[in-house]
């Protein structure tokens, strides 16, 4: 690593908060990351993301801008577009990498254009979802563009009846086929996937088990057979290239151990993984040797325009 005076970008603005359903995530990453890249020498200053960001920026006047945001705005291109038109370099995915991974369905696409093992799915609206089965349970109903397990339904084989859906549920939903098994997560950072962590739970990996400490236990790494390690981390760099994705991406698999290698199935790509105490991607830079201040301090110098 560089010297602290030897940075590229020595002032940074960390982007968090926003107005999505994951604001309280991303304002805990964001203070996480500014932290780390404080000790890791750099200029920080923390900026909660609202309508006004562009004037704002034009008044911090950051050499980069890390990107702690989750969710709606933040991490679907539109602040990527936003940095590219200040041509402020900034960190994680371009607009269009962006973009794709956060609409699931059309991520779908391309991961099986690319011969990526996906499940069936299908888009429907939340009246449709709760008017019968779209598809023969078990299956998983969640928001097409939301991370972060909001807003997911999990409908049991002996369902008698389709899920009441809250209200507040988006129009686009998505319907996939359930696939058992293990929860499994890779990062990627640049050209390189990290390790293979299992993420065991009590049940289904949603918004508490990932955020709330002692949620879920990760097991990095995962004790596996070779050959379906191999598989995870072959699966995760070829879905972050298949995206166009840069900086960091974190892609998350189910493996049903019962069907082998032909029971690995990619879920979804993740452009901006969580940075917090619990996150998965920080615990696999640690097992690969990075500490926290040095896996952010790389992605502030991994930053650019035109990603």
């Amino acid at each position: 690593m560089a010297g602290r005076s030897g940075r590229t970008f020595p002032r940074v603005a960390v982007l968090m908060g926003g107005t999505s359903s994951e604001r309280e995530v991303s304002l805990s990453s964001g203070h996480s990351c500014s932290a780390a890249l404080r000790d890791a020498g750099y200029e920080v200053t923390e900026v909660d993301a609202g309508p006004d960001l562009a004037r704002v920026l034009a008044e911090v006047q950051p050499d980069a801008v890390f990107n702690a945001l989750h969710g709606r705005w933040g991490e679907d291109g539109c602040v990527q577009g936003l940095l590219e038109w200040l041509r402020i370099p900034y960190t994680h995915s371009g607009v269009l990498a962006s973009a794709l991974a956060m609409d699931k369905a059309r991520a779908k696409e391309v991961f099986a254009a690319a011969g990526l093992p996906v499940t069936q799915s299908v888009i429907a609206t939340p009246d449709e979802v709760q008017a019968g089965h779209v598809l023969p349970p078990p299956y998983v109903v969640k928001p097409n563009c939301e991370g972060s397990s909001v807003g997911v339904y999990i409908v049991q084989a002996d369902a008698n009846g389709p899920p009441r859906l809250a209200p507040d549920m988006p129009r686009d939903l998505m319907v996939e086929t359930y696939i058992p098994g293990r929860e499994l997560t890779v990062t990627v950072m640049g050209d390189r996937a990290l390790a293979v962590t299992d993420i065991v739970t009590d049940g289904w990996y949603d918004y508490d088990a990932k955020y709330r400490p002692g949620g879920s236990r990760h097991v990095v790494p995962a004790e596996l057979p070779a050959e379906i390690t191999d598989a995870c981390l072959d699966i995760a760099l070829r879905a972050h290239r298949a995206l166009g994705c840069r900086g960091i991406s974190r892609s998350d698999l189910r493996w049903d151990e019962a069907r082998g290698a032909e029971g690995l199935i990619l879920l979804e790509t993740n452009t901006q993984p969580g940075m917090t105490p619990t996150s998965l991607s920080p615990e696999q830079a640690a097992h690969c040797g990075l500490s926290f201040p040095e896996f952010c301090a790389w992605m502030v110098e991994d930053a650019s325009c035109n990603r």
